[in-house]
């Protein structure tokens, strides 16, 4: 099976008309991997992070839960271990992940002396820790329920702040520019304003770019979460793995005017019930561990509850927490149903699973490295082994630090070393004669409201083919779908960060599809309703790399 054929570089351009700015690395994503990463970089190199949106605007930001590390006499990385491998079915990297529990609790300080500040329990004042589902004990600690916007805006305060640390907002990369090796020598991006087209010259490229919500109709992810990172990665070369693996986060806001909110798992941990249309509490017939199961197993549950009821939702009830409580403990989740006329304290809250988080992504290894030179992948958008088929709640934060951190260090010991790149602009004019638009922009372009027409009809396909239960006939009817847009896609001219996000979505989207196809078992948060069963053989990875095939190398 080949993966979908794409152009080398997104879009034609005038090369004469390219700022060139030159950097020793050159971050794509202001999320919490991306501004560490930046931050644990030495003072004196120079850095650029180039991000889509306001460097506020992240996944990371909108993290509700906290960060899991295991701080409690009662813990241990040992028993962290043990429970990330667990809810990963089998598929997590040992080594992988225990890097990541062994690297906590020295990242956590670090986020401390930076000025994070998390909630603390009375009497000693150590640091409070909760439970969220498929933790044997408490081990998450958390600023109240926003806990990623206290650290990114922390942290990016302090990139700010950094002299050699420039942040280039509402910029849109397109492309990785590589040269006859095969090496990165550049990020080509543009400024989403004015249109005007920068390179940006670097040997060293850090891919922080998050995951791919948006392919979904309901997603937690902000709308910047279009696998941009994903696709340019693959377009220079690099492989793709595990892109089946996609987490539904089981209680998300049912409301007509927001059905996008997440409800944190920790109301779970804190001792919210799940509630069926009936009135009944149903976790228990699916798993021992009841509302506090493995993310993939309540997200079916829910599921398979509102089908047989017919209904839109579940309901989530913490009633008997009292005001006072909640008020405190969930502050934003407090204000923003009563926001929508839900007092959660008196009222149960309507919740249904939606697309949270892509274990899938660009292939790495433990330092951070691609098959790519020059080119490192860290947090959502990479793939590193640590999550496997479904990562363990809390995990993700955690994990843009320990490797942020790790590459950073990689980084910095080659920094002085590197011979001088070749001529980025050079390269780029060349590149601009492979795809079929050239700069002259032959090719009709996609008008706005096609463009939109067409990404809502992507979206409902991979909402109803490839999404909590799936398929042979539904993945290949959303493959069907994706193939006819795709036609039309791939030889438009792109006008404009719609044109390229769409190209980029649908590119993904196809390859999702096709690897969901492909993985014939169920495993962690893939399941095949036709392959119910996990299966030994197929404890490996499913890999993408461009003009090569598809799956059968898995490791």
């Amino acid at each position: 099976m080949q993966g979908p054929p794409t152009r080398r570089y997104l879009a034609g351009f005038d090369p004469g008309a390219v700022r060139v700015r030159r950097y020793d690395a050159v971050i794509l994503g202001s999320g919490i991997a991306g501004v560490y990463t930046a931050l644990e970089l030495p003072e004196g190199a120079r850095v650029a992070i180039v991000t889509k949106d306001a460097a506020h605007a992240s996944s990371s930001s909108l993290a509700q839960g906290g960060i899991a590390v295991s701080l409690d006499d009662g813990d241990s990385p040992e028993l962290h271990f043990r429970d990330s491998l667990a809810a990963g079915a089998g598929l997590c990297d040992e080594k992988s992940v225990w890097t990541l529990v062994n690297g906590a609790a020295a990242n956590i300080e670090s986020l401390i002396r930076y000025g994070v500040k998390f909630d603390r329990g009375e009497g000693r004042g150590d640091i409070s820790l909760t439970r969220e589902g498929a933790h044997s004990v408490n081990r998450v600690i958390h600023s109240g329920d926003t806990t990623g916007r206290e650290v990114c805006d922390t942290l990016i305060a302090s990139a700010w702040d950094r002299e050699g640390i420039d942040i280039h907002e509402r910029t849109y990369a397109m492309d990785i520019v590589t040269d006859a090796a095969g090496a990165c020598v550049g990020v080509l991006a543009v400024d989403i304003a004015s249109g005007e087209p920068t390179l940006f010259e670097t040997g060293v490229v850090v891919c922080a770019t998050g995951g791919y919500g948006q392919v979904y109709r309901y997603t937690t992810n902000p709308d910047i979460a279009t696998g941009d990172g994903l696709c340019m990665a693959y377009r220079a070369g690099a492989e793709l793995a595990d892109l089946e693996f996609v987490q539904f986060h089981p209680t998300v806001l049912n409301h007509d005017e927001n059905d996008e909110f997440l409800i944190s798992e920790a109301v779970r941990g804190e001792g919210g019930i799940l509630l069926n249309a009936g009135g009944e509490r149903f976790m228990g017939r699916y798993h021992a561990m009841g509302e506090l199961a493995p993310r993939d197993v309540v997200s079916r549950a829910i599921y398979a509850e509102m089908r047989q009821a017919g209904a839109p939702s579940v309901s989530l009830d913490v009633t008997h927490k009292g005001r006072g409580y909640l008020e405190k403990r969930f502050p934003n989740i407090f204000r923003t149903c009563l926001a929508y006329g839900i007092d959660i304290s008196k009222d149960l809250i309507p919740v249904a699973p939606a697309e949270h988080y892509s274990m899938g992504g660009i292939r790495a290894d433990l330092a951070g490295r691609t098959n790519v030179p020059g080119l490192y992948a860290v947090g959502e958008c990479a793939c590193t082994g640590i999550h496997g088929a479904n990562r363990l709640a809390s995990n993700s934060l955690l994990e843009g630090l320990v490797f942020g951190r790790i590459i950073a260090k990689g980084i910095a010991e080659g920094l002085g070393r590197r011979p001088a790149e070749p001529d980025a602009a050079a390269i780029i004019k060349e590149g601009s004669r492979e795809g079929p638009v050239g700069p002259d922009g032959a090719a009709e372009p996609l008008s706005h409201v096609k463009a939109g027409t067409m990404r809502m009809e992507a979206k409902s396909a991979m909402t109803h083919g490839a999404g909590i239960i799936r398929s042979k006939e539904g993945l290949t009817q959303a493959g069907l779908k994706m193939g006819a847009i795709w036609s039309e896609v791939a030889g438009a001219g792109l006008e404009g960060i719609e044109g390229y996000e769409l190209y980029n979505s649908i590119s993904l989207s196809r390859m999702v599809i096709a690897s969901a196809l492909e993985r014939e078992e169920s495993r962690g948060a893939h399941y095949r309703s036709d392959f119910p069963e996990q299966r030994d053989e197929w404890r490996r990875s499913i890999v993408v790399r461009r003009g090569q095939p598809q799956g059968r190398r898995g490791v």
